[in-house]
Order: structure tokens, then C-alpha cells, then sequence
């Protein structure tokens, strides 16, 4: 699986497989990343990379002492089937 990238510019994560790129769109606040969007082109549908993703942004906010705020209705989603993350989100 690819590397998480903070695309810092463009205001979102971003995992590169070939070629192709799948992203969370995130706004930083204060003390939390309200994470907007989650988009994964048709290339890599059904490849289980939306999940891979939202896992690496999420274990990225609890590896920088961060808390979320999932408006994305698929990281909402993916966070009320991974009970592990819900204390991260604010």
C-alpha cells in the first residue's frame, strides 16, 4: 500500500498508487482536522484504498495528539466500524 502524503497546498491527504490518487480533503483548526471529503478515483475502486486511507489519517491525527471532526460521511462511517479510533474524534 502507498505512503500517506499531507499535500498541504491543496488542503488534503493523499495516497499515489499507480499513478492514480486517492485523497481525504481536510480543514485544520486550532486543536482538529475536520476531515471534509474522501474521494478515490474508479481506478482503484473496490481495492479496500478508501479504508486505507481513512486508517492512515486517522492513525496520523493520534500520532500528533490530534483530535477529528469526520464530516466526510465515509470516515464517519469507518470510524463507527473501528471502535479503536472514537476517542479521537471531538
Amino acid at each position: 500500500m502507498a505512503d500517506l502524503t499531507d499535500n498541504v497546498a491543496r488542503h488534503r491527504y493523499e495516497m499515489t498508487i499507480d499513478g492514480v490518487v486517492a485523497f481525504i480533503q481536510y480543514r485544520k483548526e486550532a486543536d482538529h482536522v475536520v476531515l471534509v471529503h474522501t474521494e478515490v478515483p474508479e481506478a482503484l475502486s473496490g481495492q479496500g484504498i478508501g479504508s486505507a486511507i481513512a486508517r492512515a489519517v486517522l492513525d496520523d491525527a493520534r500520532a500528533r495528539g490530534r483530535r477529528v471532526v469526520p464530516e466526510c460521511e465515509f470516515v464517519a462511517s469507518y470510524i463507527e466500524r473501528h471502535p479503536e479510533y472514537a476517542s479521537l474524534v471531538a
